[in-house]
């Protein structure tokens, strides 16, 4: 099991030569905006400080500008709501620079049809798309690797745990796909903490729309659950013109179903430790340690610290040994972080993590899913008694009928919809062991088709909506903030970087890209290359894991610096079938199926 306490006491000086250095940061400051010489004067300054020579006087205190300019060069922008760079000393060698012949390079590799389209064919229907291994891109005889492989080390909940994670810390509501922008000066729409400010809100007195269910004395804590006729889905307000109004702490969490679900779990499990808090031994909880469990507040923040120990835990000893290895997680616990190094109390989000490295999870998305084994019947024993299959998108369904929820019921997996077959049988997401769980995609450069034609209700906050295919925007998202080659990354973090010959796909739509690629491309090509998609690379896997490890480290509340040793303790009764897949990476003392468990949205033996 990995988790040991470590510190990071902020960001290290900069180990970059000084020649690439100082050209890295008058081009980085002159995109700042706020001038060489004011940037240059605060840095000479600290740089002349007394040092013990005779008749020097000791250099006057930066001003406001100068420590600005300073965090600048590190990368650290002055708040943390703002996005960050982890890699500053690239900032002047982006991939490629925004012209249009970059744009239309970039459109190409990510347009339907083109050399990122798995190319399903969807007229084979939903259950075949998963389980015919003659259609669903599993190897065959023709086609040793596959044309999109199953993933034996995650199963489907891998995926959608990963987007809730996404989005957690990272939201960016403001900057123009493929227009420049300075993440320094952009608004991340949601804080950088892993703080489930998307389940929760802001709290019973900030969010009350979320809040106030039931009967009794802690009725104002208890989060509201919604049913669309059989079982949990976010709350909702029926409207008088036939349409519905869900209630949700972040819009983006009915992107899909199988989201929209895993969101409303959590709430789930929250409603059932807050009634369950009296009967715990919560000493190792820094919150519970002065609280008055009787005051409703107080009783909301233990409640909500001790599910957030849990999805920590999940994280470390779950989510990351799956998507970078396990090897690498004991690395970055042990030894701490090398380039992800924020300001004590200011964990930014770093662009090469949220435009490039954890986007990985949309090659590993699936054309279509088995939501549910009863289609709204009722739950039985028979896991064959009545599936819902059906595609993560149909670009056939007018969305002109999004809001129709009372009499529309979409035969796909968009979320939103208050309709009695549309919630989860969670035996096919997670591992329960009674052989039904499925898996998920390896990572590699190939994208689901259903992925190129996204409805505009699953595009955050509305933005583009015009840009309907998920590869494009990702690529022009690189373009927009001038990350770095994927090369350029490899080298900066002492990685071998991919050859020509192993890019020479994308380097066929446009030959520079095949030696200066776009990170999130990279990333998925150095994983199916390096780790044969079972999880990332070495460049996307460093990124990954210290992101995410140290966001938690930043946080004095986490376990990681609470209780490195805490032991989660919800649903730890659950009683697994005869049949785990051995394959799946991460914990198997303790993972999701235990959280959900406990959270009573799934039964061992009873299919729903």
């Amino acid at each position: 099991m990995v988790g040991e306490k470590q510190h990071d006491d902020g960001v290290e000086p900069d180990s970059t030569p000084k020649a690439a250095e100082g050209k890295s940061r008058r081009q980085f400051l002159k995109v700042m905006g706020i001038g060489v010489a004011a940037g240059g004067a605060g840095i000479a300054a600290l740089a002349v400080a007394n040092n013990g020579v005779p008749g020097l006087s000791a250099a006057p205190s930066p001003t406001p500008a100068q420590n600005l300019a300073i965090s600048a060069a590190k990368g650290v922008p002055e708040s943390a709501r703002k996005f960050g760079i982890m890699l500053p000393s690239l900032r002047g060698e982006p991939f490629a620079h925004p012209d249009d012949t970059v744009r239309k390079a970039l459109l190409e590799v990510g347009a339907q049809g083109g050399i990122m389209d798995a190319k399903d064919d969807l007229s084979a229907g939903a259950e075949r798309l998963l389980l015919d291994p003659t259609v669903n891109g599993s190897p065959t005889p023709s086609n040793p690797r596959g044309r999109s492989p199953f993933n034996p080390t995650q199963t489907h909940g891998s995926t959608f745990f990963g987007q809730l994670i996404d989005h957690d810390i990272t939201f960016d509501a403001t900057s123009v796909l493929g227009a420049p922008a300075n993440p320094l000066l952009t608004n991340n729409a949601v804080t950088p903490a892993l703080d489930l400010d998307t389940v929760f809100g802001d709290g019973p007195s900030g969010s009350p729309m979320l809040y106030g269910a039931g009967e009794g004395k802690h009725a104002a804590a208890r989060m509201k659950i919604g049913s669309g006729g059989t079982y949990e889905m976010f709350p909702f307000t029926a409207n008088a013109d036939g349409t519905s109004t869900l209630h949700k702490a972040d819009g983006r969490n009915s992107q899909t179903l199988m989201l929209e679900g895993l969101t409303v779990a959590y709430m789930q499990a929250y409603n059932r430790v807050l009634d369950d808090l009296d009967d715990f031994d919560l000493r190792a909880f820094p919150t519970a340690r002065q609280a008055d469990l009787s005051n409703t507040q107080e009783r909301y923040l233990v409640a909500r610290e001790v599910v957030l120990w849990h999805y920590h835990w999940l994280i470390v000893n779950e989510h990351l040994p799956q998507v970078v290895g396990s090897a690498l997680v004991r690395d970055v616990l042990r030894k701490g972080n090398r380039f992800y190094k924020p300001p004590r109390g200011n964990a930014y989000m770093p662009i090469e993590f949220s435009s490039g490295s954890y986007r990985f999870g949309h090659s590993q998305t699936d054309p279509s899913y088995r939501a549910n084994f009863s289609s709204g019947t009722g739950a039985s024993s028979d896991p064959n008694k009545a599936p819902f299959y059906g595609l993560t998108f149909d670009a056939s369904i007018p969305m002109t009928r999004f809001h129709d929820a009372s009499s529309f019921d979409r035969p796909d997996m968009l979320g939103g919809y208050a309709a009695p077959r549309r919630y989860l049988g969670w035996q096919s997401y997670f591992d329960f062991g009674d052989g039904q769980v499925l898996h998920n995609r390896k990572i590699n450069p190939k994208i689901t088709t259903t992925l190129y034609t996204l409805p505009s209700a699953a595009i955050p906050g509305g933005a583009e909506v015009e840009k309907a295919a998920l590869p494009q925007r990702n690529l022009l998202r690189v373009l927009t903030w001038a990350l770095p080659s994927g090369q350029s990354v490899a080298r900066e973090l002492g990685v071998d970087p991919l050859s020509e010959a192993d890019l020479q796909e994308i380097g066929s739509v446009y030959a520079p890209f095949a030696t200066a690629t776009p990170m999130w491309y990279y990333e998925l090509a150095e994983a199916d290359i390096v780790n044969d998609g079972l999880s990332l690379g070495p460049v996307g896997g460093r990124i990954v894991a210290e992101t995410l490890l140290g966001l938690m480290r930043d946080d004095a509340r986490s376990y990681l610096n609470q209780e490195p040793d805490f032991e989660p303790f919800l649903g730890t009764d659950l009683k697994f079938g005869p049949d785990r897949q051995s394959q799946i990476a991460g914990s198997r003392d303790y993972s999701h199926a235990n959280f959900l468990y406990y959270a009573g949205v799934v039964e061992p033996g009873v299919y729903r």
